[in-house]
């Protein structure tokens, strides 16, 4: 992530209700391609709103205008990408496995957990770690087993049955934040 140009940004995208995932910068000829790429703070579950979106991207655009801007960049013309994650984007964060709740993954573990991949729905994050079912069975896997997850795209995701922690109606309420505090 470019240093300078992220301190200049993260505020402002903070400041609309977002997270500041990553700032890359990428020669295009004479000009450079500038993608930012945010994303929903842990806490919440619903989707990325395209309108929100383009007022992140409009702040941005501004910024990266302005005389601060001008100066971190400077002063070469550039393109802007304000994007989201894509579902290829590997879990390495708690707020990436808070998010994915619900969701089918495939992640590789550490000797102390078995070791190999595991393939199985996130439930709960907590302190301790990433509760995944796996054929049927709740399994805790500890912060530093977990390697980058990926989640797997699924045509016909259920919801509600016994495997989806967000049950019929969204996130299950079992009287802690996404952040395992109660």
């Amino acid at each position: 992530m470019d240093r300078r140009v992220a301190a200049l940004l993260e505020p402002l995208v903070e400041q609309s209700g977002h997270v500041l995932e990553a700032v890359t910068i990428t020669p295009a000829g004479r000009r450079r391609v500038v993608r930012v790429v945010v994303d929903l703070p842990a806490e919440r579950t619903d989707g990325l709103d395209l309108d929100a979106v383009a007022l992140v991207s409009r702040d941005v655009a501004d910024a990266l205008d302005g005389p601060e801007g001008t100066h971190v960049l400077g002063g070469s013309p550039y393109v802007l990408e304000v994007t989201s994650p894509g579902v290829d984007r590997p879990l390495t964060e708690r707020r990436h496995w808070s998010r994915a709740r619900g969701r089918l993954v495939t992640v590789p573990v550490g000797a102390a957990d078995g070791g190999g991949t595991l393939t199985g729905r996130v439930g709960s994050v907590a302190d301790d770690g990433v509760v995944l079912t796996t054929d049927g069975v709740l399994r805790t896997v500890a912060w530093a087993s977990l390697g980058a997850g990926r989640v797997q795209v699924e045509l016909n995701r259920p919801t509600g049955g016994p495997e989806d922690p967000r049950g019929k109606d969204g996130p299950e309420e079992d009287g802690t934040d996404e952040e395992g505090e109660g």
